[in-house]
């Protein structure tokens, strides 16, 4: 019921932005057309972004079939979280990490790499997957995808306010307000939009990382899973990775460092680490053999 709420205040919040932008930029007229735009990128982010986001990596659907050990590992521990089986998908990448996409969890895909697959054992990568199943029952993909949305598209707009700027050069009549509205877009609209998405971002991925572990029973081994992953990821990140879906992967495929690890969509390695162990020690029995 939460996070149908949280879906539901993004969304209002997107039309919103973009109804002050398209009023900034064009006035009247100008929200009109946000307002229809707003619409139109919702409904495709809401039936759409998963096609894109597993095309965009190349995922393939595998099968019981043609990868038994992966789909039984992904069966047995959605029956354990109570959700229905998802589609299953690999990536051929040597770097290992893992995503969830899907509107509900009756839409919804797992895409692990074949880094993954190779580089963990069954314990991490248990760990792994029900992190990402937790992420699916919760509906966090959804609300990830909306708050990209967002953040990429106030980023796009403010771009296109810089540029109408520099082209209406320093006359045109235009009053000290005009010029300091503009200057908001372009500044303040697309930081504020980006620090909605990390504050959601987070507390989701701390979330999914509790969840695991009740799907799971295995604290531990997730903990050294994003160890490996997290190492793996600083030496060759996942190809075709991007900050648009960064957000996705249970750990940022992007390298940085310093002030960069500031606007990081996830929470630093080592506090979610902590977290895992210390619940570990207060629950010892979660690291029985619940797979």
């Amino acid at each position: 019921m939460l996070n149908t709420l949280k879906t539901t205040f993004l969304m209002t919040m997107m039309i919103v932005l973009f109804l002050f932008v398209g009023n900034l930029l064009g006035g009247s007229s100008g929200m009109t057309i946000a307002f229809v735009f707003a619409l139109l990128i919702n409904f495709g982010s809401y039936w759409y972004s998963d096609k894109i986001v597993l095309k965009m990596y190349r995922a393939k659907e595998v099968t019981r079939e043609n990868s038994p050990k992966f789909f039984n590992l992904v069966e047995q521990l959605s029956k354990n979280a109570g959700l229905p089986m998802p589609k299953v998908y690999i990536i051929n990448d040597s770097t290992p990490n893992a995503f969830a996409t899907g509107r509900n969890p009756e839409h919804a895909a797992v895409a692990a790499t074949t880094g993954i697959l190779n580089g963990l054992n069954n314990d991490e990568l248990a760990g792994v997957i029900a992190h990402e199943l937790a992420h699916i029952k919760n509906r966090d993909i959804l609300i990830g995808t909306i708050a990209a949305t967002v953040v990429g598209t106030i980023t796009f707009l403010a771009q296109m306010a810089g540029w109408a700027m520099m082209f209406a050069g320093r006359g045109g009549g235009r009053d000290d307000r005009g010029g300091l509205s503009s200057l908001f877009l372009i500044i303040l609209a697309p930081i504020a939009a980006t620090l909605l998405q990390l504050a959601v971002s987070r507390s989701r991925e701390f979330a999914a990382d509790e969840g695991s572990a009740l799907i799971s029973g295995k604290p531990l081994a997730l903990a050294s899973a994003l160890e490996k992953i997290f190492q793996a990821n600083r030496i060759k990140p996942v190809s075709h990775s991007g900050p648009a879906t960064a957000h996705m992967f249970i750990v940022n495929p992007l390298r940085g460092g310093g002030f960069r690890k500031l606007f990081s969509t996830h929470p630093a390695i080592e506090e979610r680490i902590k977290r895992l162990r210390k619940m570990s020690n207060n629950h010892p029995s979660a690291d029985g053999q619940k797979i």
